[in-house]
């Protein structure tokens, strides 16, 4: 059993540098709507892979896609307002 602690050791000694910085943290929080919405995608998806999709099902589909697009542009949007200096967009 030594190897495993030395592996473990080994895994572990970095685990404070490993962190993520505020800065990537900020990234996360401001990418998080188009996360959720493209989550939400994938589900609408994942419940059709086993059948013919209903119009129901279709109808989620395209709310969902509707969503992850404008969850993207308001994300762009929001990137390139904060780029361009004296708040001209």
């Amino acid at each position: 059993m030594n190897p495993i602690v030395t592996v473990q050791d080994a895994v572990t000694a970095f685990a404070d540098f490993m962190e993520p910085t505020d800065a990537e943290l900020d990234a996360i929080e401001r990418e998080m709507p188009v996360i959720l919405a493209d989550v939400e995608l994938l589900d609408a998806h994942i419940v059709t892979l086993d059948r013919i999709p209903t119009e129901l099902d279709n109808r989620r589909i395209r709310r969902a896609r509707r969503r992850a697009l404008a969850a993207r542009v308001a994300l762009l949007n929001r990137s390139a307002g904060a780029s361009l200096p004296g708040g001209a967009a």
